[in-house]
């Protein structure tokens, strides 16, 4: 596979990808939050990353589809599915990413899997994503026995035109991240790095009929209306996770 790389912030990372994934009819809802608040619910080694001394926390529902290791087909019963993510924007080793404070799937296959090799806070919901022409219908209610009580309920869709972000911009720093990181049990941290091509983002428009996810993950959600950002699709492939260097003691 050809891939697009002009535009990433970084070469690609060595060695093959392994796992290759699809999002569909996704929602970017951020919302500023104040840094400090941020930095102190991190793990020693990660740092907040802030827009103009801005701080972001984003709601994320979408449809996975096509998720599949490297030279295997997807499985019907385990490549398809809703996702919604609460994360947040980090740095670690000069390279900017994306931090969960959550993840919820609507297959329990995938999230233990998740769980068990990715390190990341995968949790089992009810779920579901429905089109309709341009308007999508969106339900999570998190039952993963023992985590806190989330629920988001909502309808999105477009709003505007396709197009990359500006270089530089606001929207740009927000959805044009390469990496993710997590943390074991025993705190240690992991990159893992990803590709695609730019966001094909669009202007948005959402009802948001109910959301809890933010005060489950400890954090109060913002008055502020949401910046919203539509796209379609997106095809993905990622790279196994890679420990990072003890953080020094400060």
């Amino acid at each position: 596979m050809k891939m697009q790389i002009a535009h990433r912030p970084w070469p690609l990372p060595r060695g093959p990808w392994t796992m290759a994934q699809r999002w569909n009819d996704l929602l970017f809802a951020h919302w500023p939050v104040d840094k400090t608040i941020i930095q102190a619910m991190l793990p020693p080694g990660l740092t907040v990353d802030a827009f103009q001394g801005q701080a972001w926390i984003s709601v994320v529902p979408f449809r996975m589809s096509g998720v599949r290791p490297r030279f295997v087909p997807p499985l019907p019963w385990l490549s398809a599915f809703p996702e919604l993510n609460v994360r947040t924007y980090v740095v670690a080793g000069g390279k900017p990413g994306v931090w969960f404070f959550s993840l919820d799937a609507g297959n329990p296959i995938a999230v233990a899997l998740a769980r068990r090799f990715f390190h990341l806070p995968y949790f089992r919901g009810t779920m579901t994503c429905q089109g309709h022409g341009d308007r999508v219908d969106y339900f999570c209610q998190r039952t993963h026995a023992g985590a806190p009580p989330a629920r988001f309920v909502a309808s999105y869709g477009p709003a505007g035109a396709v197009a990359s972000a500006e270089p530089g911009s606001l929207n740009q720093w927000l959805v044009e991240r390469y990496c993710l990181y997590a943390a074991d049990r025993q705190g240690r941290l992991y990159r893992g790095e990803i590709h695609h091509a730019p966001w094909p983002i669009q202007p948005a428009w959402a009802e948001i009929e109910e959301n809890s996810m933010l005060r489950a993950a400890g954090i109060s959600l913002p008055v502020s209306q949401p910046l919203l950002h539509f796209a379609r699709r997106l095809d993905v492939v990622v790279w196994p996770l890679r420990r990072l260097p003890k953080a020094p003691i400060a």
